[in-house]
This record gives C-alpha cells, sequence and structure tokens, in this order.
C-alpha cells in the first residue's frame, strides 16, 4: 500500500487528490495537510468527507512528511515548494508537484512570468515534466515530478499532433481557451464572487497569462523548434472544465486526412486521450469528474487555417487525476487505476 500525503489538501485540487486516492486500491492518504485549518477536522471543512475521512487537518512540515510517506503531493501555491525540497527529502520520499515551481527549464523564463526567485534551481533540470502521454518513460522512473498546468495539458493535447507530424506552422498558433471558477482557487477574490462570475463570460491574463510559457515550452519540444503562440484564457459560470479552441496555418499540400490521420496514429493507444468523430465537437459536460481529454479537428479550407479543439475536467485530468496518473507510474501500477471514472452527467 503506498502511503500518500498532501500538503494544500484543503484546496479545490487538493480535495480532488482525497477524492481519487480514497477510492485508489493501491494507496492511503497518511497525511491531511493544510497550514490555514491545522488541527480541523477535514470533513469539516468538505462536508463530503463526512463518516469517509475522520483524520484532522496536519501542517505543511515536509520534512516530517517525508519520513512517513512514500509520496508528496504539494497542491500549493507557486514558490512553496521550491523554497523547502531538498536533496534529502528526495532521497526519502517521490514528489509530485501541482504547482509551476519545476514545469519550465529556463529558470529566469520562470522568474520572470511568476514574478518570483526560485529557491531550488538546481533541481529543476531533475523534473520530469508529467504529462503522462509524452513522458510516460521518464515518469516512471522519477523522484520529482511537475504535474502540468490545466490549460497546458489541454491545449497540447489538442494541438500537439499536428505540430509533431509538422502539418501546422508552430509560430501561428492562437489558443483561445475557457475555464471554470474553480481554475482560480478556493481563495476568496472578488473577481470570483457569484455577482461577479454568474451570467458573465470575461477574458483575464490577455497576453500575461503565466500558463504561455509552460504551453510553448512543450509545444516547442514537440515541433523541434521554437513555438510562439498567442494565449487567452476566459473565465466562465461553471464550477468544473477547460474547453481550448485553437488555430493554426496549415502548411502547404496538407490534406484533411492527413490531419485526422495525426490525430489518431498520436492517440490511438492512449486511453485518456478520447478522439471524436469527425465533425463532433469536444464539450465540457462529457469529461465532467473524469480524467478524460476529448480532442479533435477541422481543417476549414476555406482560410487554409486548421480549428484544434480540447475538453478536459481543469480538477482531474487538469490536475488531481493527472498527478494520481504519475503515481501509477513511478510505482508501476496499472496506468487506469484509481482513474476509471465514467464522466458525470447530467
Amino acid at each position: 500500500m503506498i502511503k500518500a500525503g498532501i500538503i494544500g489538501a484543503t484546496g479545490y485540487a487538493g480535495g480532488e487528490l482525497v477524492r481519487l486516492l480514497l477510492g485508489h486500491k493501491d494507496a492511503e492518504i497518511i497525511w491531511y495537510g493544510s497550514k490555514s485549518f491545522v488541527g480541523s477536522k477535514y470533513a469539516e471543512i468538505y462536508q463530503n468527507m463526512f463518516q469517509l475521512v475522520e483524520a484532522d487537518c496536519l501542517d505543511d512540515n515536509i520534512e516530517e512528511l517525508s519520513e512517513q510517506a512514500d509520496v508528496i503531493f504539494t497542491a500549493t501555491p507557486q514558490g512553496y515548494l521550491s523554497s523547502v525540497l531538498t536533496e534529502d527529502i528526495l532521497n526519502k520520499v517521490k514528489v509530485i508537484d501541482l504547482s509551476a515551481d519545476y514545469r519550465i527549464k529556463d529558470v529566469s523564463v520562470y522568474e520572470k512570468w511568476y514574478g518570483i526567485t526560485h529557491k531550488s534551481p538546481h533541481l529543476v533540470e531533475e523534473a520530469v515534466y508529467g504529462l503522462c502521454e509524452e513522458n510516460r518513460g521518464k515518469i516512471k522512473n522519477a523522484r520529482l515530478v511537475a504535474n502540468p498546468g490545466c490549460y497546458p495539458t489541454c491545449s497540447f493535447l489538442a494541438i500537439a499532433p499536428l505540430v509533431k507530424e509538422r502539418l501546422i506552422d508552430e509560430k501561428s498558433i492562437i489558443i483561445d481557451a475557457k475555464s471554470g471558477t474553480t481554475g482560480a482557487g478556493r481563495g476568496a477574490k472578488t473577481d470570483n464572487l457569484f455577482c461577479e462570475v454568474n451570467e458573465n463570460i470575461k477574458a483575464y491574463g490577455v497576453a500575461s497569462h503565466r500558463h504561455t510559457p509552460e504551453i510553448e515550452q512543450q509545444l516547442g519540444e514537440a515541433a523541434g523548434s521554437p513555438a510562439r503562440i498567442s494565449f487567452t484564457p476566459h473565465l466562465v459560470p461553471m464550477m468544473r472544465g477547460i474547453l481550448v479552441t485553437a488555430y493554426a496555418d496549415v502548411r502547404p499540400g496538407v490534406t484533411k486526412e492527413q490531419i485526422r490521420n495525426a490525430y489518431v496514429k498520436a492517440y490511438e493507444n492512449e486511453y485518456f486521450v478520447r478522439v471524436l468523430k469527425e465533425r463532433i465537437c469536444p464539450q465540457t459536460k462529457w469529461v465532467e469528474g473524469s480524467n478524460f481529454a476529448d480532442v479533435n479537428a477541422v481543417y476549414d479550407e476555406r482560410t487554409g487555417r486548421v480549428v484544434m479543439m480540447g475538453a478536459i475536467d481543469n480538477l482531474v485530468k487538469g490536475a488531481a487525476g493527472q498527478a494520481v496518473q504519475n503515481m501509477n507510474l513511478m510505482f508501476g501500477l496499472n496506468e487506469q487505476e484509481g482513474l476509471q471514472l465514467v464522466p458525470v452527467f447530467p
């Protein structure tokens, strides 16, 4: 039985980790870490855990936790893990970080976009980017996994097949993405109040969103050359889900059959990525509560551009589900264990 500790267990991603791990036959949660609620019953914070979790919330002492756990999940703000993680901790326990601290390989880029100083840059190179469909082999042997962001996960899965096959110009990519409010976290913010969000849709982080360099990094690696994107996220009045609609110029001579075949080739053996039938567009409702990513593309011959689409649940495939998928790989388990979740509808 894998002993798992969660630091940041009372945030939305942390709460989703608890839900998933409670249903995992090979894992048990030994530490519900929450600096804000130390000493409180976890089930008093998340009433859905009443009579399911009897534990109290503990602090964020990662050194003490590393003596007890086999794996630590850190669902914490940017900068936390990089300020406390050490070689000694990694020699004792595997770490899966849901923040951005180890996702971006160029530390100067991370510091520019996140506005903080990285406290353990020597560990960045070792960290494996935890997109399972791309880095499965590296993840299996990793001590430190950087769990991808929600927007980057959905964007990459929707776009990568065409980038890899050199069917589109990787410098012409425009990403329009929409997310439910859980993507903004559980903290009290005026912009996330019901009266602000309900009956409203708005762009934010225009030309400045922090997931931009992460998406560019991963698409650039897939292309074998630098990628440049325009990325605009939007907040929509729903709790869960991300929908990505992306556009790019198709290279001369490319056909719609080549585009279709690129997706089939990329994901024919990937359980969690579902390539929809032609002309069927992904919807967040059809992946809600699951670890699935639905993708598809439509070639617009009139404009010479392709429309690439993807939908995920931002808290599952975009965060906690992908983290559990990474854990399964790191411990040699069936990758689907604990994640065979049927999407919730309605």
